[in-house]
C-alpha cells in the first residue's frame, strides 16, 4: 500500500463544507484507507455526534478519493461520483467531536464504471460501522 500525500481537495470533487475526509493513508487499487478528524462545525454533526448520513457520506467520499488516487496514476482528471446503493449498513456507534475515524474500503468487483466495496469504520480498534456500498462513477469532470 502506498501512503499519498497529494491534498485531499485534490483528489475529490466534494468541497468545503461538505468534505468528510481529510487524508488517504492508505492506496492501492482494491484496499484503501482515509481519516477524518470529527470537528464540533461539521454540517453532519448533531447533539454531538456525527449523524449516519455524515457515516455514509465518509464512505463514499472513501471511494471518492480512492478514485482520485486511481485518476492522479492515470493522469485524468478527477470525476464526479454517485451512491448507488448502500446495502447491510451496521452503525454500532455514532462517533463523538474530537474523534478520528479511519475508513477503511476494499474493492470486491469493478465493472465498466460502477465499483462496489465492503467498507469499515473505526474509532481506534473500536469497529463502529460496516457497509457495502455501490458507487457509479460519471464521465463528467469535478469542477
Amino acid at each position: 500500500m502506498n501512503v499519498i500525500d497529494t491534498p485531499i481537495l485534490e483528489l475529490i470533487p466534494q468541497r468545503p463544507p461538505f468534505v468528510m475526509v481529510d487524508r488517504v493513508v492508505a492506496f492501492d487499487r482494491i484496499n484503501t484507507t482515509t481519516t477524518f478528524l470529527v470537528r464540533e462545525d461539521c454540517i453532519f454533526v448533531e447533539d454531538g455526534v456525527l449523524v449516519p448520513n455524515g457515516m455514509v457520506e465518509n464512505i463514499a467520499q472513501t471511494c471518492a478519493a480512492r478514485m482520485g488516487c486511481v485518476n492522479s496514476l492515470n493522469k485524468e482528471s478527477v470525476k464526479l461520483g454517485f451512491i448507488g446503493a448502500v446495502r447491510d449498513m451496521s452503525f454500532l456507534r455514532l462517533p463523538r467531536i474530537g474523534e478520528t475515524l479511519s475508513t477503511s474500503i476494499i474493492v470486491r468487483e469493478e465493472v465498466f464504471r460502477m465499483t462496489l466495496v465492503d467498507a469499515e469504520v473505526r474509532v481506534g480498534e473500536e469497529i463502529i460501522a460496516t457497509a457495502e456500498m455501490k458507487i457509479a462513477l460519471s464521465e463528467v469532470d469535478a469542477q
